[in-house]
C-alpha cells in the first residue's frame, strides 16, 4: 500500500500527460477509448483517451449551441489548436491536484448549512440560479435531475438550515466511473455559491464535502481547473492543498467563451450596472462609445439615432422626473395626491418637534432629502437621543432631513421600465451568521469580503455608527465572538450598497402591486425607475411606497430580463421578434 502510494506521489510530478498509448498495457486495455462525459452544462472529453489529436479536434468542434465543452488531460494541446486554430483556442486557466494521502481533515466544521446530494427538481432549479447570478453556463434541469443516481456524475448543494434554501453547489466527477482511469481519480466542476449567502465558508465546505465524498470511494487524488486571475479560489484550493499541475484545456471559439480568448475592447472596466447595458447592447449589434468609465457614462448608437446612458438612466428621463425622484419630499407628495399610498412624512425640526412626531407614531425613519445608496438613513428609531443622533448623521447627506413613519413589512424593490413591471425583488439587511470562532467585526469583514467580490465591489457593509447600533441592540460589540449559528441583523437598511441581499420573487408577486407601482411610474413620468413599497407579504395587495430611484441598478434582478427590457425601450426596432415590449402591454392581473 504505501509502496503504491508513493508511486502515485512520484507520477504527479510529471510534466506531461501520459496518452493512453504511452500506459502499461494493463492500463491501455483497462481505460475506456475516446471517453465523453456530459455534465449538462457541456461535455468533458477526457483527452487522453482519445485515438488521435484529429479525432479529439473533430470531437470537440461538435459542440452544441449554447454549451460549453472542455477538452482536458491533452498530451499535446498544441496539436490539436494546429488543426482548427480559427475554431479552438487553449484556456488561461491553472490545473491543480490534490492527492488524498497528503489530505488534512478541518480542526471544526462551519454551521449554518449541510451538504447533499442534488434529490429534487427544486434542488436544479436553485443550482441554475446560482449558476445564473455568476454567469454560468446552466445545464438543463431536467437532465440533472436524472443524473442524481449516476455513478460518474454527482451534483451536490449545500442547504441553509434555517431557511431550506439552497446556497451553493459542486459538480463531481468519479473519473474511475468515467473513463475507467487506470490512476484511480477524481476532480471537481461548477463550484458556485450564492452571492447573498449569510454564511462563512460555503464553497470551502463544498470542496471538503467533494474531497472526502470521493475519498471515501476509493478514489485517490482530485483535481481541478480554475482561472488564472481568480486569485481568491486559489487561495483557497493551495490552503487546502493543492498543488498546480501541468495539465491543460481546450475548448471552443463561442460567444459564451468569447472573453477567454479576446481581449477587451478599448477601456472596458464599468461598474455591473454600466457593463449590464453595454452588454445587451453589444450583443444587438448597437454601438457603444465609453464617454466616462469611472462614471459609467456610455453613449449607444443603432439606426441614426444615439442616446446618452448613465447606467440605466438615460436622457429619455427629463430634469423634471428627475427632480420628482431626487427629492424624496417631492416624490411622496406627488404620489399622495394620485391616490397611491405613502406613509406619514415631516420635515426634521427642533429637537422638540423631533421628539413629538417621533412619540406620535413610536417608530420612526430618519433619511436625508436627497440622496442615494442607503446613505444617513437610519431606519427604526425609538427614542429621542437615537432621533438627535440619526437626524446629525443624515445632515451629512443633505441639509434638508426628513422624519418618516416606520412601517413594518417586507422591503420590496421593483423595476418598472416603459411604465411595464418587469422585477420584483425582497431586499433583505446585511447579516452575519455566528461560527464561535469569529468576532462580530471578523464575521462583518468576510461578509464584506464575499458581497464584494460578487458585485464588483458594490456591496460592503460600513463599519461605522449604524452598524455598532445594530449590534449593541443585540448584545455584542465590535470585538465579541458571536455564538455559533447566532443570525444578527447588522444594518437596518437593506440597500445593496450596505451588504444587503436581494431576492427575486416576480412570479409571486400580487397584481395589485404591479399595478401600484405602473401607476406610480405614469404620476412621476419617468420611463425607467426603481420603486421601494413596504408590503406585509409579496402575495398580498397591501402596500406603500418609500421610495422611487430614478437610476436603479438593473444587474441585481437576475434572472429577469431587465436589460433586454432597457434596450427594447431605447432601441425597440432591436427587440426580439414577437417578445412584448417594456410597456407595450396595459394594467391588469394577466399581464403581470
Amino acid at each position: 500500500m504505501a509502496a503504491n502510494i508513493r508511486h502515485r506521489l512520484e507520477r504527479s510530478s510529471v510534466p506531461t500527460v501520459r496518452s493512453w498509448r504511452e500506459m502499461d498495457p494493463e492500463s491501455a486495455r483497462r481505460i475506456k477509448r475516446d471517453a465523453v462525459t456530459d455534465c449538462g452544462w457541456g461535455r468533458l472529453l477526457w483527452g487522453h483517451t482519445f485515438e488521435d489529436a484529429g479525432s479529439l479536434a473533430e470531437e470537440l468542434l461538435n459542440e452544441e449551441e449554447g454549451r460549453r465543452d472542455i477538452a482536458f488531460y491533452l498530451r499535446d494541446p498544441h496539436v490539436v489548436l494546429s488543426l482548427a486554430p480559427d475554431r479552438l483556442f487553449l484556456d488561461p486557466s491553472h490545473t491543480y491536484r490534490l492527492w488524498f494521502s497528503q489530505y488534512q481533515q478541518p480542526k471544526r466544521r462551519h454551521g449554518g448549512f449541510v451538504i447533499r446530494r442534488v434529490a429534487t427538481m427544486e434542488d436544479a432549479e436553485a443550482m441554475n440560479r446560482i449558476y445564473a447570478s455568476r454567469g454560468m453556463v446552466q445545464p438543463d434541469e431536467e437532465f440533472v435531475h436524472g443524473k442524481r443516481h449516476s455513478r460518474a456524475l454527482h451534483y451536490f448543494v449545500a442547504e441553509d438550515v434555517s431557511t431550506g434554501e439552497v446556497i451553493g453547489t459542486i459538480t463531481g466527477v468519479d473519473h474511475t466511473e468515467a473513463f475507467r482511469d487506470p490512476e484511480n481519480g477524481s476532480s471537481f466542476w461548477c463550484l458556485g455559491v450564492d452571492t447573498q449567502a449569510q454564511a462563512p465558508g460555503v464553497g470551502e465546505a463544498l470542496v471538503r464535502h467533494a474531497i472526502e465524498y470521493f475519498q471515501a470511494r476509493g478514489r485517490d487524488y482530485m483535481d481541478l481547473s480554475v482561472m488564472h486571475d481568480n486569485v481568491q479560489a486559489i487561495g483557497l484550493y493551495e490552503k487546502l492543498g493543492f498543488k498546480r499541475v501541468p495539465v491543460f484545456a481546450v475548448k471552443v471559439r463561442n460567444p459564451i467563451n468569447e472573453p477567454l480568448f479576446t481581449p477587451p475592447e478599448g477601456k472596458h472596466f464599468l461598474n455591473p450596472y454600466a457593463d449590464l447595458v453595454v452588454k445587451e447592447a453589444r450583443r444587438r449589434g448597437v454601438g457603444v462609445r465609453i464617454l466616462d468609465e469611472e462614471k459609467g457614462l456610455v453613449e449607444l448608437t443603432h439606426g441614426g439615432r444615439s442616446i446618452v446612458c448613465w447606467e440605466s438612466l438615460s436622457e429619455l428621463t427629463s430634469a423634471i422626473a428627475f427632480v420628482r425622484c431626487d427629492d424624496k419630499a417631492l416624490t411622496r407628495r406627488t404620489l399622495a395626491a394620485a391616490g397611491i399610498r405613502v406613509p406619514e412624512q415631516t420635515k426634521a425640526g427642533t429637537p422638540e418637534e423631533n421628539t413629538a412626531f417621533l412619540n406620535e407614531h413610536g417608530r420612526v425613519v430618519v433619511k436625508p432629502r436627497q440622496g442615494e445608496q442607503g446613505a444617513g438613513i437610519t431606519v427604526d428609531v425609538r427614542d429621542p437621543d437615537s432621533l438627535e443622533a440619526a437626524v446629525a448623521e443624515a445632515r451629512k447627506v443633505s441639509g434638508d432631513v426628513l422624519l418618516e413613519r416606520f412601517e413594518e413589512g417586507d422591503d420590496l424593490r421593483l423595476i418598472v421600465i416603459g411604465h411595464k413591471l418587469i422585477a420584483a425583488a425582497v431586499r433583505k439587511p446585511a447579516r452575519i451568521l455566528g461560527t464561535g470562532r469569529h468576532t462580530a467585526r471578523q464575521l462583518i469583514e468576510k461578509q464584506s469580503r464575499r458581497r464584494g467580490a460578487a458585485t464588483g465591489g458594490e456591496s460592503s457593509i460600513p463599519m461605522d455608527a449604524e452598524t455598532e447600533r445594530c449590534l449593541r441592540e443585540a448584545g455584542y460589540g465590535w470585538n465579541d465572538v458571536v455564538e455559533q449559528d447566532e443570525e444578527i441583523e447588522v444594518r437596518k437598511t437593506a440597500n445593496l450598497h450596505t451588504g444587503g441581499t436581494i431576492h427575486d420573487v416576480t412570479p409571486q408577486l400580487h397584481p395589485e402591486l404591479a399595478r401600484a407601482a405602473e401607476e406610480a411610474s405614469r404620476v412621476l413620468d419617468i420611463p425607467v425607475v426603481g420603486f421601494d413599497f413596504m408590503v406585509p407579504e409579496v402575495e398580498g395587495p397591501d402596500y406603500v411606497v418609500i421610495e422611487a430611484n430614478e437610476r436603479p441598478g438593473l444587474a441585481n434582478h437576475e434572472p429577469q430580463p431587465t436589460a433586454e427590457a432597457y434596450l427594447d425601450l431605447l432601441f425597440p426596432q432591436t427587440a426580439v421578434r414577437g417578445r412584448p415590449l417594456a410597456g407595450e402591454y396595459g394594467q391588469g392581473e394577466e399581464e403581470t
